[in-house]
């Protein structure tokens, strides 16, 4: 045991101290995280906070007029004061309190408004709407004023919160519509693509760190093998203990590395909330990053040994590129299916459904499935029953090949003598 945890001391310190670890591994997602926090600030937003159905006044507001010469305005919204919004009986008159400096501009809403709905400003600013003009007040006017002033109306119409959108799910045999869902991540949202998108992310990510930590392991095994530092250890080291040494060292710096990472995207969300404009009432299961961590931690473990045991028989840090895609291949796989329309518009398929449950192609599936959510009880625990299995297998047949990596040390890479390699007994 006290080997074990020297090895893993020394991986871990190794993998820490290099500045291009660190910077990925932890700079990148918090810059983020700054940068969204300086937006934030900037802008004003608030998580936790939503905005109200009628036109916000919390902006400096100018003294402006109008005539309305369609007869429509009766009387003004309560939100809207008179000194903001002047009504003059002509446009001789409009233009007169302009000239004085009266108002700094009006609107002028022309006898066939009701069939053209445009309006005319006038103003000395030369581009008053985007500037120091603020036409939603007569906009918000007009509305309240044409629903008979019913400003709950008005504010619904303004807004159009009741807009409802619905998808053709097929899954049954009879094609039926299901209403949007945007308060978890996953494909039923249709109006907001970073939360239908979300699920793709997560996989993605997923995948990138399994195989960066898998790589690292195996690249560190190929070094170690070709300056015969591996042999100097095999002597002292039992290779269950070495490999154990190994897969813990790198694998906590992979879960430092997923945790910040997703502990980011958490912050990002919560506090860039109205920045990235998320659907009210969204938010992201616990249960989700609980069963996330334990699928990473059995990927890392299968593919970290896979990854190790190739790295013995490679014969030179050379060849490690063409021995890694051959075990991570059914990872791709798995990512493959996961962010296609094969498994990303169809989660709980009989297609997804088989690709989380198979051990290999599980880390990457079973995460995707997991964020769309609806993923039943009994299929998460056989997935992981499955997994820690594999994982247990591999380990241990991982171990008895660095007995003989000597002896296939000169011979090329190939996956028929990588698995007649791993069911050896001897």
């Amino acid at each position: 045991m006290k080997k074990t945890f020297l090895i893993l001391k020394y991986e871990l310190i190794t993998l820490l101290t290099r500045r291009t670890f660190l910077f990925l591994a932890f700079g990148l997602p918090l810059l983020g995280v700054l940068v969204f926090f300086v937006i934030s600030v900037v802008r004003g937003d608030d998580a936790g906070t939503s905005s109200s159905a009628a036109p916000s006044q919390e902006n400096e507001l100018i003294s402006e007029g109008y005539v309305d010469e369609a007869n429509i305005i009766s009387s003004l919204p309560e939100d809207v004061s008179p000194e903001h919004l002047r009504a003059f009986a002509s446009i001789d008159q409009a233009a007169q309190a302009l000239e004085v400096g009266d108002i700094e501009g009006y609107y002028i809403i022309p006898e066939d408004y009701l069939n053209s709905g445009e309006f005319i400003y006038v103003s000395p600013d030369r581009t008053p709407l985007s500037s120091g003009g603020q036409e939603w007040i007569m906009r918000w006017t007009l509305t309240v004023n044409m629903l008979g002033g019913d400003v709950e109306r008005a504010s619904k119409v303004w807004e159009l919160v009741d807009l409802q959108i619905k998808r053709i799910d097929s899954t049954d045999e009879h094609d039926r519509f299901a209403e949007e869902d945007c308060s978890r991540p996953g494909y039923t949202c249709e109006s907001n693509m970073l939360v239908r998108l979300m699920p793709l992310t997560v996989t993605v990510l997923f995948f990138v760190f399994l195989t960066n930590g898998s790589g690292l392991l195996m690249r560190n095994v190929t070094i170690e093998k070709e300056n015969r530092m591996m042999e100097i250890l095999m002597l002292s080291v039992d290779s269950k203990e070495m490999m154990a040494g190994k897969i813990i060292g790198l694998g906590i710096a992979s879960f430092l590395q997923v945790t910040v990472w997703v502990g980011s995207m958490f912050l990002i969300m919560k506090i860039g909330s109205q920045t990235l404009n998320l659907p009210e009432g969204f938010s992201i299961p616990p249960s989700m990053a609980f069963w996330s961590i334990i699928f990473f931690v059995l990927g890392y473990a299968i593919y970290a040994s896979l990854m190790a045991g190739a790295g013995a028989l490679v014969p030179s840090a050379k060849e490690i590129t063409s021995a890694s895609f051959l075990m991570m291949l059914p990872l791709m796989i798995g990512y493959f299916v996961a962010v296609t329309p094969i498994g990303g518009e169809s989660p709980h398929g009989a297609i997804s459904t088989f690709f989380s449950l198979f051990p290999l192609t599980t880390p990457v599936m079973m995460v995707m499935r997991v964020t769309v959510g609806g993923v039943p009880t009994w299929q998460l625990i056989l997935a992981v029953v499955l997994m820690v299995l594999t994982a247990v297998v591999i380990v241990r047949s991982v171990a008895r090949l660095f007995r003989a990596q000597i002896l296939l040390s000169g011979q090329p890479f190939s996956p028929r003598r990588f698995i007649k390699a791993l069911l050896s007994n001897s």
